[in-house]
């Protein structure tokens, strides 16, 4: 069974912010590959962040996608506990409430990434 590993950032039910390993199922399609099943978006971001800024505790604004497409970052939880993520690791972050997490730069230098904002479950 072929996966997409993906790490999420959430809130429980005392508002902390926790990670929890999950994986996106994926399905042999052919020549094309391995396949997920499609999620509904609401819209794509493009950003670049100079290194030296690091952000201390907040929410995501919305549920969504985190791509780093180059350089890493440290995340925090609101319990201390913290896990680096590199170049090609993706995170679901939906700690859009509660008491949220920190985010530290790794390198140097600017960084790229991509968020993906999901639609809303109905």
């Amino acid at each position: 069974m072929e996966a997409f590993a993906v790490t999420r950032l959430y809130a429980d039910e005392n508002g902390d912010s926790r990670f929890e390993d999950i994986s996106r199922h994926l399905d042999p399609e052919g020549e094309i590959g391995f396949l997920s099943e499609p999620e509904a978006v609401e819209s794509i971001i493009f950003r670049k962040v100079v290194s030296t800024y690091d952000y201390d505790f907040h929410n995501a604004p919305e549920r969504q996608y985190l791509f780093l497409l180059d350089g890493g970052i440290e995340i925090e939880t609101s319990l201390g506990e913290k896990r680096r993520f590199e170049t090609g690791q993706v995170l679901l972050l939906e700690d859009t409430t509660g008491k949220g997490h920190k985010t530290r730069n790794l390198q140097p230098e600017v960084r790229s990434s991509v968020f993906v904002t999901l639609k809303e479950k109905r």
